[in-house]
């Protein structure tokens, strides 16, 4: 779990980051409907999917085809939001100045070994 601050994520949030589940794509079931998509390119030139709910436009999970079987949910559109609890902060380099970050949390400029806790 953790919050990316990368100019994409600012910019498909509306906000300063966005705070994202790491989950396998096995452990993940949509209940109802088919997602709607956006796909845009990564920093490393992979291809970005974003799902919304193709009802109301909540957005829903990200899917990077470089990371196979894993999808990032957004910690918004959790049942109970207050589990979510980062692990860390990514791409803090496009961090907002007025954005108030955990000291706590490790701070990456861009995106850190994925298989490091």
């Amino acid at each position: 779990m953790g919050n990316c601050h990368c100019r994409d994520c600012q910019r498909a949030t509306g906000s300063a980051f966005y705070p994202g589940v790491l989950f396998k794509e096995t452990d993940f079931t949509l209940l109802q409907g088919e997602p709607a998509w956006y796909e845009s390119s990564a920093d490393r030139g992979h291809i970005m999917r974003r799902g919304f709910c193709s009802a109301c436009g909540s957005p829903l999970f990200l899917i990077n085809e470089a990371s196979s079987g894993i999808r990032l949910l957004y910690a918004g559109s959790l049942d109970d939001p207050s589990l979510y609890k980062p692990q860390r902060d990514i791409y803090v380099a496009s961090a907002q100045p007025w954005d108030i970050m955990d000291p706590d949390l490790p701070k990456f400029d861009a995106m850190p070994d994925m298989k490091r806790k």
